[in-house]
Order: structure tokens, then sequence, then C-alpha cells
């Protein structure tokens, strides 16, 4: 069975400004553009160093002195990357051209107020705008993608993405006292990816909690994604294991009515440095016991996954599909069911009768 998880690469490409120099643009974005051969015009950064130290690192030839300036001298077919926190997302859509290609980072908006703002703003200015929900170009995704779009394993009555880690959280300062850091932060990409293969759920009940001996606001969720009487969608993390590696685990699971998908997400183990994905598939066949295959991909989640979503927008940008994978339209779904999950979790669950007899 052939399986295909390349990207479709951009016939021509368009010229890439960075706004932004942080750690996803050093180790996600640069080394994603660098791979795909994407043209990277400029980058800015408010701390204007940074920016010098990343266009010198990957050879950009151009460091702006503010987002003012970059967007002043952008070529009229440039894409905007926009690497910033999303309390500067309004501010700066406002300022770039009208019908710009822009592509944001993940999550649209902190809270849902700031969420409408953000799509207000893109509608009006009629701005191409798509989300970096990049897990949903992750090589075993597409591969995943690929053999269910075949009919492989059948229809699906099962998905679950389960993250049982040690996240280091001091790596991302700037969002780990955040109030809304777990879902709002980390398991959008993975409501995000349930979205993208099964739609979207007509119920969530949730529930993320925080560690006893940690400050943050929120470290472990589990959220059910309601599809029907015979679909079960899961998203369960625990980013607290600090046990060592032995029982950690990382992974996307699909089971179809004909077979089954199981796609270990390595990068979130051990992280940062991660451990090999993995990617395997059963198939059932009529007389036969169940049996595992195994399939080695070419690259990860990062940086490779970060191609897809630039390549979808260009694309998209230049006439060469009619589908933008991860529109700011679409991803408005997803921050729908992000805060439905907050809703469920501030409501708490159902309290037993204990004395009803």
């Amino acid at each position: 069975m052939e399986i295909n998880y390349n990207y479709t690469l951009p016939k021509t490409s368009r010229p890439i400004i960075i706004f932004g120099a942080g750690g996803i643009v050093n180790d996600a974005h640069m080394p994603a553009y660098k791979k795909a051969g994407f043209e990277v015009y400029g980058i800015t950064n408010r701390t204007k160093a940074r920016a010098e130290k990343v266009a010198e690192k990957f050879g950009i030839p151009r460091v702006f002195d503010s987002i003012d300036d970059a967007i002043a001298q952008a070529p009229e077919n440039a894409v905007f990357d926009l690497t910033l926190m999303p309390n500067q997302f309004v501010d700066t859509l406002e300022k770039l051209p009208d019908g710009a290609a822009v592509l944001i980072q993940k999550p649209l908006g902190d809270y849902f107020e700031q969420t409408k703002e953000i799509i207000e703003v893109c509608r009006r200015k009629k701005l191409i705008a798509a989300v970096n929900c990049q897990l949903r170009f992750a090589p075993y995704i597409m591969a995943a993608r690929n053999l269910i779009k075949q009919g492989a394993i059948g229809e699906i009555y099962d998905m679950e993405v389960k993250v049982t880690v040690h996240m280091p959280w001091e790596l991302f300062p700037n969002v780990m006292y955040h109030p809304r850091l777990e879902i709002q932060q980390h398991s959008i990409h993975h409501i995000d990816l349930v979205r993208s293969f099964l739609g979207n759920p007509k119920g969530i009940m949730a529930k993320t909690l925080k560690h006893p001996g940690k400050e943050m606001s929120s470290t472990r969720t589990n959220v059910i994604m309601e599809y029907g009487d015979d679909v079960r969608a899961l998203v369960s993390t625990n980013h607290d294991h600090i046990f060592g590696h032995n029982h950690q685990e990382s992974y996307v699971k699909w089971e179809g009515t004909k077979g089954a998908i199981y796609a270990k997400m390595g990068l979130l183990m051990n992280y940062p440095d991660g451990v090999p994905d993995a990617f395997e598939y059963c198939i059932l066949e009529e007389g036969k016991k169940p049996e595992w295959k195994s399939m080695k991909l070419e690259g990860s989640w990062f940086p490779d996954a970060f191609i897809g979503t630039m390549s979808s927008l260009i694309c998209y940008a230049n006439g060469e599909t009619d589908k933008l994978d991860t529109s700011v339209d679409d991803v408005l779904d997803t921050m729908h069911v992000v805060e439905a999950a907050y809703a469920s979790s501030d409501a708490g669950g159902i309290a037993p009768k204990y004395d009803s007899i």
C-alpha cells in the first residue's frame, strides 16, 4: 500500500517577512523555510539584536528597524509571518496592506473576545489569513490522513490523543504563568487536530487541572469531544510525569472498522530534545490475525510541519488551490471548542445524589 505524506509545495514562491525572532523562529520557522527553499526577505523584532542574530544564523538579507519599517519596504506579493504574542495581533494586522497574505501564530487570541477582534480585522481588510496550526502537517499526521482518505481503515469510530510527559515550562517564560495555560497554549493543537479529522463536535466535556506543587494555572487536561453514539474522541494530557521515560506516552491513535493507525509524537517526550517518532498501522484481513506494520517517515513535527502551513498559505494566495487548510475562519471553530472546554471545566461535573435512597 502506497502512503503519501508529502506537502504540496507552491509552484511560485513568495518573499516572507517575519515579525518576531523568538525561539519558535530559530527552532522551527527558519529551519523549515530553509529546507523548503522559501525566500525569507527580511525579519524584525522588538529587540533588534535578536533579529540580527537570527538573520546572521540563517542568512536573512534584511533586518528591519520595526514592523512599520518592514511593511513599508515589503514587496507587493509578500507573505507576513506573525510570530508575536496574541495581544499584538490586532494592532499588527491593522497595519498590513488590505488583501495581504499573513500566517498568524497560534493561538488565535488569548481569550475569545480577542479572537473576535482578530477575525473582524482579517475580514474587514480581506486578508488572506491562516493560523499556524502546524500539527496538522506533521509527517505522521499527513501519512495517517492519506491512509484514511484511501479508506484503508474504514469508518473511524475512535480517535485518541494521549500525552503523558514532563514538560519544562520554564522554556516558555512568556506563557508559563498564563491563566489559561494548558488548553489555550498546548491542547489547542490536539483539539484542532481532532477537528481536522472528525469535523466540529456536537458537545464538549472537559476538565483542566493544576499541579499541587506548581504555580501554573493548569498542566493536565481531559477533553471529550462528542460526535455521536458510536464515536469516541478524547484528548488526555499530563505534563507532570517526572518519573523517568519508561512510562511516558505521546501518541495519536485512530481506530476504524477496517483497521487502526498509531503515531508516536516523539517531540513531546524528553522535550526539547525529543525521541524518534513512530508510525504504525494495522489493516484487518479476513481469516488472518491482526498484523501491525511500521513505516519510517522522513522529517518530524519540528521543523517539517511548518513547511506545510506556509506552503498551504502561499499556494492559496497564488490561486494554485482553492482550499486554505488552516484559515482563520476554520480555526475560529477550534477556538469555539477551546472556549467550550473552559466553560465545561469551570462548570464541573454532575454530583452524584448520594443521599437519594
